[in-house]
């Protein structure tokens, strides 16, 4: 996909909580961290595309269709607000592309008869290791 999926605005909704970790008063007072709650139904997404996307979200996938995803990684607000944002457009465009089909392949004779020889070579070396029998 060449283009960025749109997000729609009415899917979207943020709340900024306060911040975690270190960074003093301003960790207490200020909240600065974003929580992005994306309503999947909402995205419009076909339906291959849908399931790709739940599959990514793992645990980020709440019991009623929503992505939660928390950035808390800089200072201000834009800043996680943009961090949230790119993540989640990163995960859609992820989930568009398609995995690629596997095409099953033979192996040839000749390799057949090549790995069974090798493993009647190995046989012998290991035979050989062996303690000799008793007559």
């Amino acid at each position: 996909m060449s283009e960025p999926f749109a997000l729609p605005e009415d899917a979207i909704e943020e709340r900024f909580i306060a911040g975690t970790g270190p960074g003093g008063q301003n960790v207490n007072k200020v909240a600065t961290a974003v929580q992005l709650r994306v309503d999947l139904f909402r995205l419009g997404l076909e339906p291959d595309v849908y399931a790709r996307l739940k599959q990514l979200a793992g645990s980020r996938l709440t019991g009623s269709g929503e992505i939660v995803i928390i950035a808390r990684r800089f200072r201000t607000q834009e800043a996680n607000r943009a961090d949230a944002r790119d993540r989640l457009q990163e995960l859609i465009a992820r989930a568009h592309v398609r995995p690629q089909k596997r095409i099953k392949t033979r192996a040839s004779r000749a390799a057949k008869q090549k790995r069974v020889d090798s493993k009647v070579r190995r046989g012998a070396v290991k035979q050989a290791r062996s303690k000799p029998r008793p007559d």
